[in-house]
């Protein structure tokens, strides 16, 4: 009996540890469009899904609502493996390659004809309303120019959403790109990932222009506005790192692809478009 015992608990760990093998759990955002909600629909929820084909894997999304937390309660607990998106490099975690490079955007309306390229731009400084997520490197570059006091109040408005836990505010790519499209703003200025789907949708003909990423502070220090993102796991684990690279090496095309269709701004390493829908 104790023999029978023995081996059924074998078999029952060694199921337990195929049905690990099989699975790729995700960390993803229950509500963070474009890039992922619990319906699937974001681009992030695609590309997870590619990941598992491409390694032979079923997909089990670990949902999150607070961006602030995930990492600490989710990833580091080891309640999921792997994140679609993150900065290269973040200290936090073990990054992969990067599987895209964007930058943020200048949007406006085409029909006003606006000339925005730069920070520089005269637009910029007689604009009555700039949409902007505020800690981003739109309010650097806005105090730079002047612009930022002006703006805050309007700023405010834009809040759409408040958590009663710690105050978490959250802006809505959509409805800071539907301020353009409806004219009660002239310009947004926006990560290009988190705006191109809204940009694409709209029936306002809309104009999105890549930000140089040549901008500084009064003081002279950078501000970046071109960023390349990755996929990360846990630190120290190796062997999925490992794995993920070469999963994102074999199918970046069809990330790009998925990518492009979603209208994202992509860049080389030297800020230049190689990609867009737009």
């Amino acid at each position: 009996m104790k023999k029978l015992a023995v081996a059924l608990t074998c078999a029952a760990l060694l199921a337990v540890s195929s049905a690990r093998a099989d699975t790729l759990k995700i960390c993803a955002a229950e509500d963070e469009m474009p890039y992922s909600n619990s319906k699937g629909e974001g681009f992030e929820n695609k590309i997870a899904h590619l990941l598992g084909e491409e390694m032979h894997k079923t997909i089990q999304f670990v949902y999150w609502s607070d961006p602030r937390y995930y990492l600490r309660d989710l990833l580091d607990k080891g309640l999921c493996d792997v994140v679609i998106g993150v900065d290269e490099g973040d200290p936090r975690v073990a990054t992969s390659v990067p599987y895209y490079r964007s930058g943020y955007v200048f949007i406006t309306r085409q029909k006003d004809g606006l000339d925005v390229q730069n920070w520089d731009s005269e637009a910029l400084r007689t604009a009555q309303r700039i949409a902007f997520v505020p800690g981003s490197p739109a309010e650097t570059m806005l105090r730079a120019i002047g612009r930022y006091n002006d703006q805050f109040n309007y700023s405010q408005e834009l809040v759409g959403f408040k958590s009663k836990r710690n105050q978490y505010v959250k802006y809505d790519n959509e409805k800071l790109v539907n301020e353009v499209a409806s004219g009660h703003a002239e310009i947004a200025v926006l990560w290009g990932p988190a705006a191109a789907r809204y940009v694409k949708a709209s029936a306002t003909p809309l104009a999105m222009v890549v930000i140089p990423d040549n901008n500084s502070r009064a003081d002279g220090m950078k501000v970046g506005h071109h960023y390349s993102t990755s996929m990360a796991v846990r630190k120290g684990d190796f062997a999925l790192l490992s794995q993920l690279n070469q999963a994102i090496k074999n199918r970046r095309q069809d990330i790009a692809q998925i990518l492009a269709a979603e209208g994202i701004p992509l860049l080389d390493g030297g800020g230049i478009a190689v990609a867009s829908d737009r």
